[in-house]
């Protein structure tokens, strides 16, 4: 399920709701290509923790748990910013999903 989101400037951005497959497989990568510097910091750095401390099993992990909320978590981080939900159906998608929206 994917949603769309729009800043005052018209920059329109589609973001997938839910489950993360692309940080489930490739860890970091899909925040670094984002541009979620921030994000790719944190996962890059619990996923080399947990690699030292279970000789390299544990990166799994760390990718399995932010495949849950990475989604979530990058959505709620671009509301901040000023982007809010281009359509009432993306607001509803959000709302299902326990994201609030404030008004504009």
């Amino acid at each position: 399920m994917k949603v769309t989101l729009e800043n005052s400037i018209g920059l329109i951005k589609e973001v997938k709701v839910g489950f993360s497959w692309t940080t489930f497989f490739f860890g970091f990568f899909p925040a670094l290509f984002r541009g979620d510097l921030k994000w790719a910091a944190i996962m890059f750095i619990i996923a080399v923790a947990l690699g030292i401390v279970t000789a390299g099993i544990g990166t799994w992990i760390g990718s399995v748990i932010f495949a849950f909320i990475y989604n979530k978590i990058y959505i709620k981080e671009l509301l901040e910013k000023g982007y809010l939900p281009a359509s009432e159906e993306s607001k509803r998608k959000l709302a299902s999903c326990g994201i609030s929206v404030k008004a504009a």
